[in-house]
């Protein structure tokens, strides 16, 4: 038996059509169903609904043998135990830092005043921010990043972005962009080593669709 850890939404819309490549269908739409585990056409393949920031988790410890991640969940996670074979091409986004519309963080940064930054990609944001120099405290958040700054509670903030409509709907801008981002295929390396013959074909046939995609 394959496992494969997916979260649900965009992530899983988009890998889709590269198990389709595969021959791969899941019988059961995960918006509709109370089941966290989805059967597909094949039984030997099955699907597990998971948070997107658990995904690593579960592949690292071997509750799937493999899964599908944005770059920027694996690098908070930090990658132990994962092989990391092939960019999916999906699930393109950003992460970013966005503040106020009126806050001057080009200003505040040059004359190196120390930011509150709400975020919960700590990793990313400490990183990048210590390589510019810049003093910040983080403050962690998992949902309605946008709040921080509304109430005063963080001068900005740094969080993934895609068309930025919800940063001008709730009157925040993006200041600078820190990464692009992507989801990428994982894969548990003792399942790897254990299910070969079962795991290569799967991904030789999504590297295979990644490329057509790409045309």
């Amino acid at each position: 038996m394959i496992t494969l850890a997916l979260s649900k939404g965009r992530i899983f819309e988009e890998t889709l059509p590269l198990l389709a490549a595969a021959g791969i269908q899941v019988l059961e739409d995960p918006e509709k169903s109370r089941q966290l585990i989805l059967p597909t056409n094949r039984e030997d393949v099955r699907v597990v609904l998971v948070r997107a920031s658990d995904v690593p988790t579960y592949v690292q410890f071997g509750g799937a043998d493999m899964g599908v991640a944005g770059k920027d969940v694996l690098i908070e996670h930090g990658g132990q135990g994962l092989f990391q074979p092939l960019d999916l091409r999906i699930g393109r986004c950003r992460v970013s830092v966005a503040t106020p519309e009126h806050f001057d963080y080009h200003n505040v940064v040059r004359r190196g005043a120390r930011l509150r930054v709400a975020t919960k990609y700590t990793g990313i944001a400490r990183e990048f921010f210590a390589r510019k120099g810049v003093h910040v405290d983080l403050v962690k958040l998992y949902g309605s990043m946008e709040l921080a700054p509304l109430t005063g509670m963080a001068d900005a903030i740094v969080d993934l972005v895609s068309t930025g409509n919800t940063l001008r709907a709730n009157r925040l801008k993006e200041v600078e962009t820190i990464m692009e981002i992507s989801s990428q295929l994982v894969v548990n390396q003792a399942a790897l080593r254990l299910k070969q013959a079962q795991l290569r074909p799967l991904i030789n046939t999504f590297a295979q669709a990644v490329r057509h995609q790409d045309g």
